[in-house]
Parts: C-alpha cells; structure tokens; sequence
C-alpha cells in the first residue's frame, strides 16, 4: 500500500467526506419539501421507465 502523505486522501476518501458534509448542507439549506419533491420525481422516472420497457417487450 502506498505511503500517506500529510494533507493527501484517496479519491474515496474524499468522496465519503464531501458526501457527509454535502448531505448535511443540504439538509440545512432545504426542507423537508425539497426532499419529498425529489422523490416524486424519482419515484415518477422509474414508473416511465418500467412502462417503457414493457412497451418494447410487447413489440
């Protein structure tokens, strides 16, 4: 394993850090509605998509 150097992270790493203080930021900048919101439209998207997929099956 390579040697750390001091002020040096593995991409990993630092995704796992921006992930905690990103999510907590956002918590804090929005509420509880922009979080049903962006559930809807995921929940919307996958519903599309799983239609579409029957659609081509069908043909």
């Amino acid at each position: 394993m390579a040697e750390k150097k001091k002020g040096q992270m593995t991409v990993e790493e630092a995704g796992k850090r921006g992930g905690q203080k990103g999510g907590r930021r956002t918590a804090e900048t929005h509420g509880r509605e922009f979080y049903e919101e962006i559930g809807s439209k995921g929940g919307q998207r996958v519903r599309r998509l799983i239609q579409e997929g029957k659609e081509h099956e069908e043909e």
